[in-house]
């Protein structure tokens, strides 16, 4: 996939009609849409509606955009607003800061058998490091891993997927984050540490395993 080109030629060649450059837009951008919107709502038909609803709501208001924050941003601050209304009606969505059950910002975020303990010399540090990255050898594999990874962050919870879908997936930086979701930068660096433990530790285990489920 090419890369987009900067704000100004993205958002003058939108402005202009161009539908090819407005598919390059959709087809980078959708796919980690769609999974952030999912954590505003209760279904993957609703988070889609979410995603279609955003696109129609930037080509609507596209002369509105007026280059504060990046486009990008810009157009993830809609998708957040809209999702928060749907999840409203929904009868599902309270406030983000709300969200987090007992428990989810606090504890470790890895099994701490996984480290040395506090009478070894080298007290902290894993007692085996984590199996090595394998070298992709076909699409099958990258394909599993893939899964494995996607498996990883459809089980964390919402604002945890939330924030590394934002940071990881669809590269916003930590600022950018704590506006879209009206965190604290405390807690951004907290949940995403956290969603990362366990992505890390999920694929630690497929990798220990062979590269078989677990």
């Amino acid at each position: 996939m090419s890369l987009l080109p900067p704000d100004i030629e993205l958002v003058a060649a939108l402005r202009g009609g161009n539908e090819g450059t407005f598919a390059a837009v959709v087809d980078a951008w959708s796919a980690p849409m769609l999974r952030l919107a999912r954590s505003f709502v209760s279904t993957r038909a609703s988070a889609e509606e979410v995603v279609q609803d955003t696109w129609l709501a930037v080509v609507k208001g596209l002369d509105a955009f007026e280059g504060r924050s990046a486009f990008k941003t810009w157009v993830y601050r809609i998708l957040v607003n809209t999702a928060k209304k749907r999840g409203v009606a929904e009868h599902r969505c309270i406030p983000w800061a709300s969200l987090a059950p007992d428990g989810e910002d606090r504890g470790p975020t890895v099994d701490p058998a996984r480290f040395r303990g506090a009478g070894d010399p080298y007290s902290g540090v894993w007692r085996e490091f984590p199996a090595a990255w394998p070298t992709p050898e076909g699409t099958a594999l990258a394909l599993e891993v893939r899964r494995v990874i996607d498996g990883a962050l459809d089980e964390l919870p919402a604002r945890q997927r939330a924030v590394i879908g934002l940071r990881d997936i669809a590269d916003h930086s930590a600022d950018e984050v704590c506006e879209l979701l009206e965190i604290t930068a405390a807690n951004q660096r907290v949940l995403l540490h956290r969603a990362r433990a366990v992505v890390r530790e999920r694929l630690a285990d497929y990798l220990e395993a062979g590269g078989k489920p677990v």
